[in-house]
């Protein structure tokens, strides 16, 4: 495995701190990336995903969910870590939920993709980030569909808006992560 959290030292050498400490510092990031954001409704566009993918190819499968796993905590116990600095069970379980819950499944996968050889290239980054946008957004629609209703625009409100952005932070981060492995 030849993931960041692999390559970076504590004085301590102990495995699990360190991991826990980059797991918890990615939290934070996927936290402030949440504030970057453009309004829309229902499903507001913001960072959050750049920063997912980021902490998925960064720190492996396990911390890189168990990262965005903190995440969710934080808004879950009330802190105003969600897009628009909402928090709480309501937004876990609103119409922009599936989202959440799917960053630690997109983290699991951009994460498992990096630790199987996919972060050796630019393309192969690329194609990891691809699939897990496409577990995020599938579990966002699915969510979305299920609160707001299957007769409504769900496509319109939950993907459509976001494609071009997600190619565009997904080209950005994966540009970022080939060229720390050359």
């Amino acid at each position: 495995m030849t993931v960041l959290s692999n390559r970076i030292t504590i004085s301590t050498n102990n495995t699990i701190a360190k991991n826990i400490l980059l797991a918890f510092l990615g939290s934070i990031i996927i936290s402030i990336s949440t504030q970057i954001m453009v309004p829309m409704f229902p499903v507001p566009m913001t960072m959050q995903t750049f920063a997912v993918l980021c902490v998925g190819m960064s720190l492996g499968s396990r911390w890189g969910s168990i990262s965005t796993m903190m995440y969710l905590a934080q808004g879950a116990m009330g802190l105003p870590v969600f897009a628009g600095g909402k928090f709480g069970l309501i937004t876990l379980f609103g119409p922009t939920g599936g989202y959440l819950f799917g960053y630690v499944f997109s983290a699991f996968v951009v994460g498992y993709m990096a630790e199987k050889g996919w972060n050796k290239s630019f393309i192969k980054i690329f194609t990891a980030m691809l699939a897990g946008n496409a577990v995020l957004y599938t579990l966002g629609l699915i969510q979305l569909g299920v609160v707001v209703g299957w007769d409504k625009p769900i496509l319109e409100w939950g993907l459509y808006p976001f494609v071009l952005g997600m190619i565009a932070k997904t080209t950005v981060a994966s540009g970022l992560f080939s060229k720390t492995i050359k």
